[in-house]
């Protein structure tokens, strides 16, 4: 290899390097990982998990068969996903009781060769959670140009098709359960482009049951509503990769001061606020695209929309009777006539 070339290799893994420890010791400074070493053995071997369950997943799914120390191990995991496990083996041993081997014997079960390896997962997994469309880019799959439209429809079905089978019915029902009582005002808000989700899901409730608030995008403006809430009511949150900030802290400050049931909509690498939330949706969203796909949210958000009004039609039908008295032009009326008047 020509000298120029040699530099020019040895200045770009040098950049490569340090952008990789760049990111893993922003973690480290986090408070919750110790292990540099690690994440050098992780820094040259890059991948993008795609359709592969996630660590959450797995030990959901494994639960069933674990013993009564592992299963407080996973617990001591999920509370604080995905920082619970990334810390030392000892470290872990001491904050859940058990002992190293019986954690090592954890990772085993739920398919891992070992602790270094079940950690590798988990920093993959975080990775992931803050890829943006140009990391995304670099791994698309677009298919053919010529048939794009059909090929992205096809993917877009097979995501709402894993929807169907990742997120049971129970769940569904539970949340349900919370948007369809009267009783309970329901407060919701999303992130960069998931609140236009929030938005059409508040838009519907509203015309089918009272007491929905949709919080306004100013922070300034939401402790006029949150000194509304009480510890009955629902607070709903859309959030999703390159999570926000700002949602977080409301979620943080909402649970710990309004407590009411907080219900977060999110993916597979589940949004800081699930910490906080008493349900935690996680919805399919890579396409493999450079984009994210919020295909499965809408059909979700729109599942909802539906059942909500069937629960209870008669009430349903009265307020929406009501409100299109209300509007300015009824429906069915065309606006030049309404003007004409």
């Amino acid at each position: 290899m020509a000298p120029i070339a040699k530099l020019h290799a040895s200045v770009h893994e040098i950049f490569r390097s340090m952008s990789n420890l760049f990111f893993y010791l922003t973690y480290f400074f986090h408070g919750h990982i110790s292990q540099i070493t690690l994440f050098m053995t992780d820094m040259y071997s890059p991948k993008r998990s795609g359709g592969m369950a996630t660590v959450r997943e797995t030990i959901r799914r494994e639960s069933a068969n674990l013993t009564v120390s592992e299963r407080k191990i996973g617990d001591a995991v999920l509370a604080d996903y995905p920082f619970g496990a990334l810390q030392t083996i000892q470290e872990l041993a001491e904050r859940t009781g058990v002992s190293a081997p019986s954690i090592t014997r954890f990772v085993g079960k739920i398919g891992f060769a070992g602790y270094q390896e079940f950690q590798r997962q988990l920093i993959g997994e975080l990775r992931e959670s803050r890829s943006s469309p140009l990391q995304l880019k670099a791994t698309e799959k677009l298919g053919s140009a010529n048939a794009f439209l059909a090929d992205y429809a096809r993917r877009a079905a097979e995501r709402i098709h894993e929807m169907s089978g990742s997120v049971p019915q129970e769940q569904f029902d539970r949340v349900l359960a919370l948007l369809a009582d009267p009783a309970r005002a329901v407060f919701l808000l999303g992130g960069r482009a998931s609140d236009n989700i929030a938005a059409f899901l508040s838009v519907h409730l509203k015309q089918i049951r009272p007491k929905v608030h949709h919080l306004p995008p100013n922070p300034e403006h939401w402790p006029d509503l949150l000194l509304s809430m009480r510890k009955q009511d629902v607070l709903v949150l859309f959030d999703f990769r390159r999570y926000q900030r700002d949602l977080e802290s409301l979620a943080e400050i909402v649970a710990s001061q309004c407590r009411p049931s907080i219900v977060l909509i999110t993916d597979k690498w589940m949004s800081p606020i699930a910490r906080h939330s008493d349900h935690v949706v996680a919805l399919p969203i890579d396409i493999e695209t450079a984009w994210d796909t919020l295909v499965c949210a809408i059909a979700f958000v729109e599942a909802l929309i539906v059942k909500v009004s069937e629960l209870n039609w008669a009430t349903a039908k009265e307020r929406l009777e009501a409100w299109d008295k209300l509007r300015l032009v009824p429906p069915g009326k065309p606006l030049e006539e309404q003007n004409d008047r």
